[in-house]
Order: C-alpha cells, then structure tokens, then sequence
C-alpha cells in the first residue's frame, strides 16, 4: 500500500505542468479534507490543482485499478485451467472489448443503439465470454483444454474482425483504433474509474470467500470433489468472474497484455500457492506493476506516449521467459 500512494504521488508530480512532489501530496490531500491549512495558502496555482487532480490522479487510480484487476482475472484464470501461462486473453475477451470499441469509432455511437464506446467494449467482452462457455461446454462440464481451445479459435476470429474494421475505416479513425488496441490510461476521469472499482471489488469477495476451494482445485478435479468442491461449477463461476473483470478493465483502459500472465506467477513464487496469501498480493502487484508502467510510458519517450500494451509486452515477455528459465513455474505450484 505504501508503494501504491508513493506512486499516486510520484503521477501527481510528473508531467508538463511543473508540480513537486510535496505539492502534488498537498494538492491530493487537500480535495481529500478540504478542511486543511494547505489548499487556501495561496501557494498553489489552479492549473497546478487541475493538473493533479483532474488528470494524473485519476490516471494513475485507472492504472492502478487496471493492473489489479487484470492481475487478479489471471490468478482466477491460471487456476480455471491450472496452467501458468493461462491469462484472461487466452480466452478471447480481450478480443471482444475491442470488436464493440472498433464499431464505436468505425461506425459511431449512433449506429449501436447510443451504446459508448466503454458500454460497448463491455458488451463484446461478455458476449465473449458465454461464448467461450459454451463452446467449451460437453456432456455438462467445462473441460480445461476445451476453454483453451475456444478461447484461442474465438480470440483469433475476433481479432480478424478488428483487423477488418481497422483497414476499411478513416484514417483519422485508425489512429483511435490503435490507441485502444494497445492500451491507455490517458483518457481516464474520475467517472470512469466507476466500473473497474466495482468490478474489482466484488471480484476480490468472491475470490477470498473461494479462496479455500481454489486451493483445492490446484490439486486436480479428483481432490477437488473428494474434499467438497464441485469442480466444473467453481469453474465456470471463475470463467466468468475473471471474463467480466477483464472486460471491465479492457472497456475503459484498452488492450493490455502481460499483467494477469506475468504478476500472479511472480506472486506465487514470493508467497507460495496458497490463494490466502498469493491472491493479495497479486492485487497489490497488480497495481504497483501497471502503475509503474504508466509512470515509465509517460516519460521514457517525451514528448511522445508509449502505449501501455507495448510497454508491458516489451519488460514482461523478457522477464517471464527470465521466470521459465528458472524454473518459475515449478516453484508456483503448477509442476507436480
């Protein structure tokens, strides 16, 4: 937590506006309890307030909420299919986000219906994620591979899709396109840190409350059901829990890969596979990683933005292989 607020802090004070990080912690601190001394000392300026609290507060919160969030969705989605390199990807709702996003800028609000482009991304993400289920679905259970399977054949028709709508829309257009493909927390606002935040939290419940049945399931569907736990049931509640959170994310921060592969891994070897201890820490990694990785996007390549989606690919791949070589994914629990 304490990495967390001394990264809010860190976002607050980095950017065009020049904001040191004292001022930055005033600034947050002063809208948190307006009753203190330091926002009516006249030593701040209004474009520095705005500067902080309008934009980089809720973008580093975004982020933070985002890495969370999809963190946690890999967790669930390791265990669904106890396979490390499993992540919420795999499964094509990434996928559909970004169907819905593409036929909002393509095609405009308008022509769906008034959906938004975040309704709409959220829509193709679910959309997705029943049909993942069903797909994978045979004889009454939810087969491991099968959802695999489903996820890559469907993630890679929709990414088709995406592709199509991307090269027969405007130009102005593409460059809308790619921005949400890659990933962004740019855009954020205070409204839009709504969602994610529900999402989240009503993941984290769920998570905790299962947190024992998921302990189970590491160990085979056989264990599983000799202890209690209905198997294919808890599989498809962790389908969807990691599906929606995933699109909850992806509707408001794009196309960001790598978090739920890379952060749970790296939380199972610090704490050991036990959900009681590895899932918050994955949550709090979570944060800290893809708020870093915003701070890192903002700065590295000024004037120019880098994409979050193409920062997380190009620290995590090499890092995970790093992990492998090691031997990371026996010591997670995941190579007995």
């Amino acid at each position: 937590m304490l990495a967390i607020c001394a990264l809010v802090v860190v976002s607050g004070a980095v950017g065009s506006v020049q904001v040191s990080l004292r001022e930055a912690a005033h600034i947050v601190l002063g809208h948190l309890l307006p009753g203190m001394p330091w926002m009516s000392d006249g030593s701040l300026s209004r474009l520095q307030d705005q500067a902080v609290w309008q934009f980089r507060l809720p973008r580093a919160l975004l982020a933070g909420l985002a890495g969370a969030g999809l963190a946690l969705a890999g967790a669930l989605m390791q265990v669904t299919v106890r396979n490390p390199l499993a992540e919420p990807y795999i499964l094509g709702v990434s996928s559909g986000a970004s169907v819905g996003a593409v036929l909002v800028i393509v095609f405009g609000s308008a022509a769906l219906g008034g959906l938004s482009l975040n309704v709409a991304a959220f829509v193709g993400a679910l959309a997705a994620c029943v049909a993942v289920a069903m797909l994978a679905r045979k004889n009454g259970t939810l087969s491991p591979t099968r959802m695999i399977l489903a996820g890559v054949a469907l993630g890679t028709l929709l990414s088709a899709v995406t592709s199509y709508l991307t090269i027969s829309t405007d130009a102005q257009n593409v460059v809308s396109v790619l921005f949400f493909l890659l990933g962004s927390v740019s855009a954020a606002t205070m409204s839009s840190l709504i969602g994610p935040a529900v999402a989240l939290l009503v993941s984290c419940l769920i998570a905790a409350f299962l947190s024992r049945s998921l302990n189970a399931l590491m160990t085979g569907d056989e264990s599983a059901i000799s202890l209690g736990v209905n198997a294919n049931r808890l599989r498809g509640l962790l389908l969807v829990v990691a599906s929606l959170l995933t699109g909850a994310v992806v509707s408001v921060a794009g196309g960001i890969g790598f978090v739920g592969l890379v952060v749970p891994h790296i939380a199972r070897i610090m704490v050991g596979a036990d959900h009681r201890r590895m899932l918050p820490i994955t949550v709090l990694g979570g944060a800290v990683f893809l708020m870093t990785a915003d701070l890192l996007a903002r700065t590295v390549a000024q004037p120019t933005e880098i994409p979050l989606g193409i920062l997380t690919a190009f620290v995590g791949a090499p890092f995970f292989m790093w992990l492998m070589r090691q031997g990371g994914a026996e010591k997670a629990g995941f190579g007995r």
